[in-house]
C-alpha cells in the first residue's frame, strides 16, 4: 500500500523530521518520503493504513492533511 500525503505547515528541515517521524510510528508503515518543496509525503505500509490514523499522527505533530491520495 502507497499513499500520497498533502501537508500543510511545513517550513523546515526540523518539520520535516517531526512528520516523518510521526508518520514512522504508524503500525505497518515501512518507508516514508517527506518533501518540504512539495509538501508531501509518501508512504508505503505492508497493511492498509487508515487516512484517519494518518490524519491523526500529523495533526498531533502540528500540521495540517490537505489531502491524502493513493498511488
Amino acid at each position: 500500500m502507497k499513499k500520497k500525503i498533502l501537508i500543510e505547515g511545513m517550513s523546515c528541515g526540523h518539520c520535516v523530521s517531526h512528520v516523518k517521524e510521526a508518520l514512522s510510528e504508524l503500525n505497518g508503515v515501512n518507508s516514508v518520503d517527506v518533501n518540504l518543496d512539495s509538501k508531501t509525503a509518501i508512504i508505503e505500509a505492508s497493511t492498509d493504513v487508515k487516512d484517519e490514523d494518518i490524519k491523526f499522527a500529523i495533526d498531533d505533530a502540528g500540521y495540517e492533511v490537505v489531502r491524502i491520495e493513493e498511488l
